[in-house]
């Protein structure tokens, strides 16, 4: 059986998680990072004091996207992790540009989820959801050619940022109206791994 080590309120758990109930793969997950520390045993595992980790068999892997396309590869099939390198690296694209959303996001959802209130800095957080409305932006024009970012069907390449879309769509912040990016997000929300792993509130 899969066992994800890592907290699920973090974006980088939800997106194994969540990958894991979409192809039906059995799983265990155990709390590590943010409250709950991370132990000596699983420093072992992760170098990087980072989460998550996987451990699938004798396969032991870090880095949530790369988490990603080896489960998909190894029990997804083609559906989400298609073979043709072409239609692979459309959906590819999408996984390595959500690292840079996610910067962008950073200090947006530092300051209004994990800060008290008389410590937020607002300046900070304009500038954050200023650039990730830009960055929506393009993914707006993106999905409104295709109608996933993974291409005609769902795939993992929707699945990175689909769990930023909940943040984005949830945090106390101006959002410009992308009307392709709200469809998306609202198929997104009726896939039940999406609704249970990652539609949570934000901690």
């Amino acid at each position: 059986m899969l066992t994800v080590w890592g907290r699920l309120n973090s974006h980088n758990v939800k997106k194994v998680v969540w990958l894991a109930e979409e192809i039906g793969l059995p799983y265990v997950r155990h709390d590590v990072g943010g409250a709950f520390g991370m132990p000596d045993a699983y420093l072992a595992k992760n170098p990087n004091a980072l989460i998550p980790t996987i451990e699938d068999g004798d396969v032991l892997l870090w880095e949530s996207n790369a988490i990603l396309r080896y489960l998909a590869a190894r029990h997804g099939g083609d559906a989400l992790w298609p073979a043709d390198p072409a239609a692979r690296a459309q959906a590819d694209k999408w996984m390595d540009w959500q690292f840079s959303y996610a910067d962008a996001q950073r200090d947006a959802f530092l300051n209004l989820v994990r800060r008290a209130a008389d410590q937020r800095d607002a300046d900070a957080i304009a500038r954050s959801a200023a650039e990730c409305a830009k960055m929506m932006a393009i993914l707006d024009e993106a999905l409104s050619r295709q109608s996933w970012l993974s291409g005609d069907s769902f795939g993992i390449g929707d699945i990175p940022m689909g769990v930023y879309a909940y943040s984005w769509f949830s945090l106390a912040i101006e959002r410009p109206v992308l009307p392709h990016v709200g469809d998306w997000y609202e198929r997104l929300k009726v896939r039940p791994g999406y609704a249970t792993q990652v539609m949570i509130p934000l901690s």
